[in-house]
């Protein structure tokens, strides 16, 4: 499966359990999934702009204005996505706090390309390093 597709269904998990609190709503299927298509790509394209425009205020709250650009990004979404609600700044602010941690959760499940778990319980024998060999070669030096 392509890793795109892994981490749309990823975040589409995020989505539907972020719809489940209140002030967050979907009219149907159809629109959940197009927000969790929408936002992905908005935190492809746009969030890392708004992360470099508010750098300030984000070492300045220690990190907390990250926060802040996910609910906006967030609310963004619900006025693009037609049946796709967040009634309040607060709900958008749990919901993006709801979608990093299940869409993270769920990206762990979903392996994808460059992921690595690290499995200790199969221990393999290090070998040791193969012999250095004497190469012939000359060096050419550059006169200034």
């Amino acid at each position: 499966m392509n890793p795109f597709f892994k981490r749309w269904f990823a975040t589409t998990i995020g989505v539907l359990a972020a719809a489940q609190l209140p002030g967050i709503r979907y009219e149907n299927w159809i629109a959940l999934v197009l927000a969790a298509l929408m936002l992905g790509i908005l935190n492809a394209v746009v969030r890392p702009l708004l992360l470099l425009l508010s750098l300030p205020l984000i070492l300045l709250t220690l990190g907390f204005f990250i926060l802040i650009v996910n609910a906006l990004i967030l609310r963004f979404v619900a006025v693009l996505v037609p049946g796709f609600h967040v009634h309040s700044f607060g709900s958008a602010f749990i919901g993006a706090i709801v979608i990093s941690i299940v869409s993270w959760f769920a990206g762990l499940f979903i392996k994808e390309n460059g992921f690595r778990v690290h499995d200790f319980s199969n221990r393999t024998r290090i070998e040791p390093e193969p012999e250095v060999k004497q190469a012939d070669a000359r060096v050419i030096e550059h006169e200034d």
